[in-house]
């Protein structure tokens, strides 16, 4: 998902930066490859999928052409409120 809003906000021309709470998420993207252990099935080949679209998009855009990328500071600000409930 962090990879998704960082095309958009490039292909949309926005000047915004990205934040997650989740330092493995951000670490998978400064990587460029996200290390999971599930496995691949037909239910979620299509989930594979977007990951290696993802990963692509990595590959081809430099660091200093993506949106930054920075850690939410959840101590200080709360949850992101997406995460609202679900944790």
């Amino acid at each position: 998902a962090i990879v998704h809003a960082m095309a958009l906000i490039r292909r949309e021309g926005w000047q915004m930066a990205v934040y997650s709470d989740s330092r493995n998420a951000i670490k998978w993207v400064t990587e460029g490859k996200c290390k999971t252990r599930l496995a691949v099935t037909e239910e979620t080949r299509p989930l594979f999928a977007l990951i290696a679209r993802a990963e692509a998009w990595l590959a081809a855009t430099p660091i200093a052409a993506r949106p930054p990328l920075y850690k939410w500071d959840t101590d200080h600000w709360g949850e992101i409120p997406a995460d609202f409930g679900r944790k």
